[in-house]
């Protein structure tokens, strides 16, 4: 079931997460409430080591709460076992890491289209077609045919960000996207995050500075694992 104008895209209940770490647990998330509708462009801004990215990964299904409940598109996160949840990610959640994590074997276009193999939402016949029309729109379209290693920093976040577009998922998450790139690059991505929420794209971003290129709906600040 997805989300509807009367219900949140995510919310958040007395979230808590906490890691094992020898005799005394780490504290990365406590009692977070949180609520964010469709089509918002939300800002988490902390220190290191504040609980951004364990916020994010909780949002994306990619870690599980300790404490508390997580519905994003209408789905309880902690209901779903393993399988259901990768289904879940690949559906509804476009991620963007600070890191890439392109496949350096694949070119631009192959690692758009995987993710469209992956999930399998996008018939096989328009797959290359949409890759291509995804790079064009991130401004990339001339390197599709390139493996990472041949590209800039920004144009490999370029090609990540369509990526994660891929499937046309409900939300866009990115920890820390312009955290490799020089401050001219950063902008013009933080730019594109601005435009994909104008065109009606719900986002999710973890940054630990200010960007002019970014026009959010509203910022949040963490600390210590809470939120403010």
């Amino acid at each position: 079931m997805m989300s509807t104008s009367t219900h949140p895209l995510i919310r958040l209940q007395h979230v808590d997460k906490t890691y094992a770490m020898g005799a005394k647990p780490f504290v990365a998330l406590s009692n977070v409430d949180l609520t964010i509708e469709t089509q918002e462009l939300v800002v988490v801004t902390g220190k290191s080591g504040s609980g951004k990215s364990t916020l994010l990964n909780l949002v994306a299904g990619l870690d599980r709460v300790t404490r508390g409940q997580i519905e994003v598109a209408g789905m309880s996160l902690s209901s779903l076992d393993e399988d259901a949840l990768a289904r879940f990610r690949g559906q509804t959640v476009g991620i963007v890491f600070q890191f890439f994590q392109l496949l350096p074997t694949l070119t631009s276009a192959e690692n758009v289209m995987l993710a469209m193999d992956l999930v399998g939402k996008i018939p096989p016949r328009q797959r290359r077609a949409r890759a291509e029309m995804l790079l064009e729109r991130v401004g990339v379209a001339e390197q599709a045919d390139k493996l990472p290693a041949m590209l800039s920093g920004g144009q490999q976040q370029r090609v990540a960000l369509a990526r994660s577009l891929a499937n046309d998922p409900a939300l866009i998450v990115a920890d820390e996207p312009t955290g490799n790139l020089d401050s001219h690059t950063a902008e013009e991505v933080m730019a594109l995050f601005t435009e994909l929420h104008a065109a009606g794209k719900t986002v999710l971003l973890v940054t630990h500075e200010r960007h002019h290129g970014l026009r959010p709906t509203r910022t949040l600040t963490i600390t210590d694992g809470r939120l403010s």
